[in-house]
This record gives C-alpha cells, structure tokens and sequence, in this order.
C-alpha cells in the first residue's frame, strides 16, 4: 500500500505546509494529493510544489471536469508533469452542482459521459495526434472557418499521464473502473466497500484495458498514532453531508446512506440547510467518524490497514492530526514503516 498526503484547502500558511510536506518526503511519503473545490486553485500549488519536492509523486485532488476544457486540462497536466520530471497523475472530478454552478456558472450535466470524452481527448493530446473529436459534447475543432486541427506543440515527457478519477456514485465508480489508472475514493468505510462497490467495480473491470494496469484504489484518512480528537473530521463530514448540494442532490449523503446512515444523513442535512450546523456537527454518527478515520495505536493502525487492503485500497492519503510538526512527521515515518512490514 503507497502512503500519500492529502492536503486541506491551504491559503495563507501554504509554504508552511510546503516546509513540511518536504520533511513528510523524506520520512516515507510517495504522493502528496492538492485538492481544489471552490479554493484557490490546485496547479499553481502543484507547481511549487513540484520545485520544493523530488521524488516524491504529485496528484490533483480533484481538478474539476467542467471548468477547464478538455484540451486545457492535458495542457496543464502535461505541463505539471513536466515541471515535476514526470511525476504528476491527474486526478479529475465532476464535483457537484453547487459548486459548478453556484460558484463558476456553468451548466452541471451529464458527468459520467463527460469525464470518457474528455479522459480520451487528454490521452490523445499527449499522444500529440492532430487532434479531432467528435463527441456528444466535445467537438473539435469547432465547426466554422478557423476550424483547423492541431497538436500539441511540446513533447510531453510521458505521452500516458496517469488519471485518477473521484467517484461516489456506481456509474462513475464503474467508468473510473473502465478507463483510468486510479479510482478516489472518499470517506471509505471498508465494512462497506464490498456490498457498495463491489458490484460497480466488477463492471467496470470487466471492460477495463489490460494495458491499463491494476486499478490503483486511494482513500483520504485524517491519521495519527495515538487516540486523537476528531472535531474536524466531525465537522467536514457534516459540511459534506449537510452542506455541499442541495436538498435531494447531495452525492455525499447519497454516499453514506448507502453506507447503512440513511435516518442521520437526513437529519444531518436538516439541520444544515436549517443553519443549525452546531448541531449538525454533533449528528454525525461516532461510528462513521471512526469508520473513516486511521487513529490508534499502532497495533490498531495495523488492524485498519488489513481492513484497508482487503476493501481494495492501494494508496493511503493521509492527513496527520498531531498538534506538533515534529510529532506529525514522526508519525508519518512509523506509518511507512508499518506499510513496508505488513
């Protein structure tokens, strides 16, 4: 199992975590994860980290499917691979509608054939063929006078970035299955992975390229190596549940109701959209916290990462709770430790 980082919505403070992110490389970390949402955006902070760091590998966490085109997208990504010698995967996500369209202003539709059109007109891109798509919706070129074909000036230093797609719902869990190197998960309760996933990974594994390889499988944990508190944990996954989507549209509590959390997640919501989020925070069951969390001692740690690896996961993005920076490398240095000697 491939131990990664997965940062929060970093503003000010950002270098710090950078600083630490180094220390994190040379304790055992393979992969730092930057995730984007409606925060600043992921490529600049990939690119300085892809300065600050060396060997380590480099992912978006997620960068949105609609507000890049499809060509801008391999662009950037062929960029960041380059600046980081080759060592960036994408990771793209249809988000939500709020966010696509509350906070950017574009239409939210059809997320499952989008993400294929625009997987293939990436990989096509760093394969620098001429390019010509003619999809459901993606065209290019666009029909009209300047309507020439091109390729992509530079050379890519890989002509195959890896993709890694996030997906909750079985459709996009069985595409991502089918057609990227990487699935991303999110809040994986791995006593439910199997009667959740199991079916959606089946189908789209069952029409996936070999070439492709194994599907690698990565979840996010908040983590330490002692009992911690989990307030924010607590928090996000309110904000998640009750929050990000609207009434009847919310693909996080679609996510844990199917988990077996249906009479919370609604009550979680309830008291969100109500502005009673003190209390909605408090709704959260204890028992979800904990399911998607890594705290503990270490032969507990142990115990969860068997349970980690028998759900599928292949890479774990951690994001350390020690109060103290020496205590959260330290942590992350006997974690790969554990990893290495499973």
């Amino acid at each position: 199992m491939r131990l990664g980082i997965q940062l929060g919505y970093s503003g000010e403070g950002f270098a710090a975590d950078v600083d630490e992110v180094v220390e994190y490389e040379e304790a055992g970390a393979e992969l730092v994860v930057v995730p984007e949402a409606y925060s600043f955006d992921a490529v600049s902070r990939l690119g300085f980290l892809a300065a600050r760091t060396r060997r380590m590998g480099l992912a978006s966490g997620v960068m949105q499917l609609y507000t890049r085109t499809p060509t801008l997208t391999a662009m950037t990504a062929a960029g960041i691979d380059y600046v980081s010698g080759g060592r960036f995967s994408l990771g793209l996500g249809a988000s939500g509608p709020q966010v696509i369209e509350g906070f950017h202003g574009v239409r939210y539709d059809a997320p499952v054939a989008r993400t294929r059109e625009i997987v293939e007109i990436c990989r096509r891109v760093w394969r620098r063929e001429t390019l010509v798509f003619e999809g459901d919706h993606y065209r290019i070129p666009r029909p009209g006078e300047y309507a020439k074909p091109l390729k992509l000036i530079n050379h890519p230093v890989r002509p195959r970035i890896p993709v890694l797609l996030a997906a909750m719902g079985p459709r996009n869990v069985a595409l991502a299955a089918e057609i990227a190197e990487g699935w991303q998960a999110l809040w994986l309760d791995p006593r439910a992975a199997g009667r959740v996933f199991g079916d959606a990974l089946a189908d789209g594994r069952s029409r996936r390229d070999p070439a492709l390889g194994p599907l690698d499988i990565s979840v996010p944990v908040p983590f330490a190596l002692r009992e911690q508190g989990l307030d924010r944990h607590r928090a996000q996954l309110a904000l998640y549940l009750g929050g990000m989507g609207a009434r009847g549209r919310n693909f996080s509590n679609d996510l844990v109701r199917r988990y077996g959390y249906a009479d919370a997640a609604t009550r979680i919501q309830e008291l969100y959209l109500s502005g009673r989020r003190a209390e909605a925070v408090a709704a959260v069951p204890e028992d979800l916290v904990a399911a998607t969390s890594l705290t503990g001692p270490p032969d507990e740690i142990r115990r969860r990462l068997d349970a980690l690896a028998g759900a599928g996961v292949t890479t774990l993005l951690v994001s350390p709770l020690a109060a103290e920076r020496a205590e959260r490398v330290k942590d992350v240095q006997t974690l790969a430790t554990l990893l290495a000697t499973r």
